[in-house]
């Protein structure tokens, strides 16, 4: 089986579960704990691969500094190493607010993880590798050209693009050139409407299916995850779930997504088994799913 190649972050993801809620200007609030664990969307994305036992290439920068003393450490740990040579510029962060309904936000520190060279990308035995996960946020960067590059000059790599919630900040020009390679896209609810402009999943999905000509997947929290292959459209149900926070459901649901359609599953079958996984994730703190938790789905 060739492996999947998994562009994007690793970073430290400092968690800070509120008592309440985000403070509004001025306001003080109190936390109920706080915590550092490994994250970043390539790498959360890499570890439901592996759950799957699927082969996979992390290709994330790591970088120095304390946060990338960290990261460098933990993947060390457990046995995981990326071909990309250290940059000279620090590792950033995440910091993830969690409020007490477990919905979480953002605010990000970027550091060398989400920055690459051309020249990086010839350390590659394209031999092994078959599909590529991409994500919005090293494409919003600078450099993030020198991936569409890449990907260009690969067009029999099967592309999955998860854009996430900024793909409105990605430079159009390069986002119409990220869609003519024909990417299975993944986004949320929120996010599809949003970048279509349309009113409903469904009508959102025709539109971005008319700009990629593939399937487009469309995650809907606890309703579920909706499809649209250019033929059909369908909704997989949710599992429910005892919610601590939702960070890195989207990472594992495409991620599972990826490793099952690798295994062999029709498109509905690795989305059920993703929803699945993604309900398991949100149900434990932090983006990673522990292995003895996944064994419990029995999905092997």
């Amino acid at each position: 089986m060739k492996k999947i190649l998994v562009i994007g972050s690793t970073v430290v993801d400092v968690i800070i579960e509120l008592m309440e809620r985000l403070p509004r200007t001025g306001e003080d609030v109190h936390v109920r704990r706080q915590q550092m664990s490994l994250g970043g969307c390539a790498f959360n994305v890499s570890e439901s691969i592996r759950h799957f036992q699927v082969p996979y290439i992390l290709f994330s920068p790591v970088g120095t500094g304390t946060y990338g003393h960290f990261v460098r450490e933990e993947l060390h740990r457990r046995g995981i190493s990326s071909p990309i040579p250290t940059p000279d510029k620090d590792n950033g962060c995440c910091y993830c607010f969690v409020e007490n309904t477990g919905e979480r936000t953002f605010v990000c520190d970027h550091g060398a993880e989400y920055l690459f060279r051309e020249e990086w990308f010839r350390l590659l035995d394209l031999e092994e590798i078959d599909s590529v996960y991409i994500c919005g946020l090293e494409i919003e960067e600078s450099t993030g050209p020198v991936i569409v590059d890449f990907l260009e000059k690969n067009p029999r790599l099967k592309v999955f693009f998860a854009p996430g919630p900024r793909i409105s900040r990605i430079d159009p020009w390069l986002l119409a050139r990220l869609f003519c390679l024909s990417p299975v896209l993944h986004l949320n609810e929120t996010e599809v409407l949003s970048v279509t402009e349309e009113n409903s999943v469904s009508q959102a999905a025709r539109a971005l299916y008319e700009k990629t000509h593939n399937t487009v997947i469309v995650t809907l929290g606890a309703n579920g995850c909706y499809y649209f292959d250019g033929e059909k459209e369908e909704t997989i149900p949710a599992f429910s779930v005892n919610l601590a926070d939702t960070i890195g459901a989207g990472d594992s649901h495409i991620g599972s997504v990826m490793a099952c359609l690798k295994k062999g599953d029709p498109l509905p079958k690795a989305i059920a088994k993703a929803n699945m996984v993604a309900a398991a994730v949100v149900g434990t703190t932090s983006a990673l799913l522990p292995d003895e938790e996944f064994e419990k789905l029995k999905l092997l």
